[in-house]
């Protein structure tokens, strides 16, 4: 295993660069030519083709904590890590179904603007704020701590820094020029991810077979790693038994079985496809069958990325266990850098072209969420309110610059704690507190007309209140004998409710309280939306496209039940 990276490794990556520079440099003189309004700026208004749509999807999706964090994970928990793909097919099912119809037919082009027309300026107003603090502080510093760690252990160790501040400029370089350029380069950054990330897929069963003596053959070596470790190839964890050993309670905490299909996963993925501006941002420019297309490209496109992110962490664990790999360098999350090591000259750089490929693609989509929603429901609306088209677009680029320069400084020394608990689990923790309220109060406003803004603005806090309180409080006043105990290396312990449970749990009585709220309210709302059953007729090759992505769903948990 050689940990350094070659002269041939460096060329590719340096014909990466020059690639995908080159081409957004291209689309950058071309939208500047004929496009000059803001609207194209912030949304490729009208412009995006379904297979850019669904490209740009996966590649702001696939980032670091995709393929450092899921495939730590696959290395802990094996298969049922995929749900969080799979099912995010179904939740993309959804969204193009019923959520952008929505969007589409009110005009609406920020997650913020759809509070203030549905709800009022002072909800809107809230949320915009925060998710800006949530994109700048979570997101962008998790993407660019994770991805700059993972390639400075390819690079030798040494270049942190340096290595941060060349994904911040070559992500600024991107987000500059647009929506339209972060979209068309997504196309050349998912290739790049899904060839690379196929190749070292690839590489890690080949391995794995050539170490237990079935030679080298990808087939071969998967039947390796499911002799090897079956319990890594079972979709749904047991629940824990008093004889249950600290990993197998670890385990359920972390993914808790059939009780993570109730509620919580469902949440994690309908908020992060429906409800978020860094993601719907694609789709909110182009007509409805093109958006719908584009959405469902990208969910058969999920389906590829368990093979991706998640196998070679478990292809990891069986290497590890049987003492062909050296210790983990960051525990788990480690598992995907480490696989990176058998790589031949000139492969290894492609892999980290499609690692930086990912970590690019997700920076630029960020920063460009973020210099939307500043520059149209903040510093348009309260501080420049007489913002011509060309100032709004100056405006957004220097919301880009900022924003990135903030990352960088909160992510230069860890000072946010990432890497003490994983980039992963950063997001999920983090973000996973505000989400049943966030989804609560979008999914009733969309399809309940009598949802009142007082109910939403009591269901956001609430959703927040409750997360903290059951993740936090809860196992003291429940009592011990419904939760799981969790040792620590000190020696103490502590009772915890899984995470995913206290996501429904919180989703659960939120909606309970906004709607008892708004029934406390008048029976006709103004502000409802105008639906009827004419937005939701999909048409037949459309409906193909959803019957084959549930088959294979079907067909995959039927497999490793």
């Amino acid at each position: 295993m050689n940990q350094n990276l070659a002269f041939a490794d460096y060329a590719v990556f340096i014909i990466y660069f020059i690639v995908v520079s080159a081409y957004g440099y291209s689309v950058y003189r071309k939208r500047k030519q004929d496009e000059q309004d803001a609207k194209a700026y912030f949304l490729a208004e009208g412009n995006l083709t379904w297979w850019a749509i669904g490209a740009s999807l996966i590649a702001s999706n696939i980032s670091a904590e995709q393929f450092i964090g899921m495939s730590g994970e696959g290395f802990f928990l094996g298969i049922a890590v995929a749900a969080y793909e799979w099912l995010a097919a179904i939740a993309l099912i959804i969204v193009a179904v019923w959520f952008i119809p929505v969007y589409l037919k009110n005009k609406i082009y920020t997650m913020p603007q759809f509070l203030k027309t549905r709800y009022n300026e002072s909800t809107a107003l809230i949320m915009a704020v925060f998710w800006l603090f949530l994109y700048v502080f979570v997101n962008l510093t998790s993407i660019l701590y994770l991805g700059a760690v993972a390639i400075n252990g390819l690079a030798g160790g040494e270049y942190l820094h340096a290595i941060m501040i060349g994904l911040a400029v070559f992500a600024l370089f991107i987000s500059l020029g647009g929506m339209k350029v972060v979209a068309y380069t997504d196309v050349i950054q998912v290739a790049v991810l899904i060839i690379g990330g196929l190749v070292t897929s690839y590489i890690a069963l080949t391995t794995v077979g050539q170490y237990f003596g079935v030679g080298q053959n990808a087939i071969e070596g998967f039947k390796v790693l499911m002799r090897e470790a079956p319990e890594h190839f079972k979709m749904i964890i047991p629940r824990p038994t008093a004889n249950s050993s600290q990993l197998e309670i670890d385990k359920y905490l972390t993914f808790p079985g059939l009780m993570s299909y109730l509620a919580g996963i469902w949440i994690i993925n309908l908020n992060y496809w429906g409800c978020n501006q860094y993601i719907t941002q694609r789709a909110l420019g182009a007509d409805l069958q093109t958006a719908r297309t584009g959405i469902l490209f990208a969910g058969m496109l999920k389906l590829l990325m368990p093979l991706i992110v998640m196998l070679p962490g478990i292809a990891a664990y069986v290497l590890y266990q049987n003492g062909h790999l050296p210790q983990l360098v960051g525990g788990k999350d480690g598992a995907y850098s480490a696989v990176l090591t058998f790589l031949p000259t000139g492969l290894k750089g492609l892999s980290v072209a499609a690692l930086t490929a990912a970590i690019v693609a997700s920076l630029a989509g960020k920063v460009n969420s973020i210099s939307t929603i500043y520059t149209l429901d903040i510093h348009k609306k309260y501080i420049q309110k007489e913002a011509g088209e060309k100032q709004q677009v100056n405006i957004g680029r220097i919301a880009v610059f900022a924003a990135m320069l903030l990352a960088v400084l909160f992510t230069w020394n860890d000072i946010l704690g990432i890497g003490g608990v994983g980039g992963f689990t950063y997001i999920q923790k983090y973000t996973g507190f505000i989400s049943p309220g966030v989804f609560a109060m979008f999914f009733l406003g969309m399809f309940w007309k009598r949802t009142t803004g007082t109910a939403a603005i009591v269901g956001v806090i609430l959703g927040f209140v409750l997360s903290v309180l059951f993740n936090e409080y809860a196992p003291a006043l429940f009592g011990n004998e419904t939760l799981l105990y969790t040792a620590y290396p000190n020696g103490k312990g502590a009772f915890e409710i899984p995470f995913h449970i206290c996501m429904g749990l919180s989703f659960f009585f939120t909606m309970l309280a906004m709607i008892g709220i708004s029934f406390a309210g008048p029976k006709v709302n103004p502000k409802a939306f105008e639906i009827d059953s004419e937005m939701f007729k999909v048409k037949p090759q459309t409906t193909v496209l959803i019957v084959i992505t549930l088959l294979i769903i079907v067909a995959l948990y039927v497999k490793f039940w």
